[in-house]
């Protein structure tokens, strides 16, 4: 991951462009509400998200987008391909007393390209190099292995499985929780890094 400049276009919340081999992860702009409106709306998406509503509407993108503009509690990225197109959203929320939790989505098209794992791990980077936190949580529903193998690609240890109230099935799932230290985060960069060399 390398930090890169601020955005010069006015970002909903202020935040650096992180870029990775494939992707930028940067802040989303008002102008990206048509295409998260467009991605999101994915029965899919919001089943393996707590709070993403289905159907999701250009209204909803807006919402969200306004939200940001006045959250001290979350950081967001959009995240785009080399060309700006952007595929998804990440980013990572701050809990009183409780270590941030990370998360993610990407639209449908873009699945199964190994994306979300460059963003999270990014994202990942970003919170223990620039940020300077000392632990990460993040929940993957039980019914979706493909979030549970990015986040242990990353690092992640499972910790539990609690149930979850899932906005879009309006009940609760139950959701595999993980946690990562920074040590063991390190650990393992040093070990990537190391493998590089070698």
């Amino acid at each position: 991951m390398t930090l890169i400049e601020r955005r010069p276009s006015a970002p909903v919340l202020p935040a650096p462009v992180l870029a990775t081999a494939r992707l930028h992860l940067r802040a989303p702009q008002r102008e990206d509400a048509p295409t998260i409106a467009a991605l999101a709306n994915d029965r899919r998406i919001a089943e393996n998200t707590a709070r993403i509503p289905h159907p999701y509407t250009l209204a909803d993108a807006e919402g969200f987008l306004r939200y940001l503009e006045e959250s001290e509690t979350e950081i967001a990225f959009a995240i785009t391909l080399a060309d700006d197109a952007l595929i998804g959203i990440c980013g990572m929320r701050m809990k009183p007393r409780k270590a941030p939790e990370i998360g993610y989505w990407l639209g449908v098209p873009y699945w199964g390209h190994g994306y979300a794992t460059e963003a999270a791990r990014a994202l990942i980077d970003h919170a223990f190099e620039d940020l300077g936190l000392e632990r990460l949580e993040a929940g993957a529903r039980v019914s979706n292995p493909a979030s549970r193998r990015v986040l242990e690609k990353c690092g992640f240890q499972w910790n539990s499985v609690v149930l979850l109230r899932i906005h879009a099935i309006a009940s609760s799932a139950p959701v595999d929780r993980f946690r990562l230290d920074r040590g063991l985060w390190a650990s393992l960069k040093s070990w990537g890094e190391a493998r590089r060399v070698a």
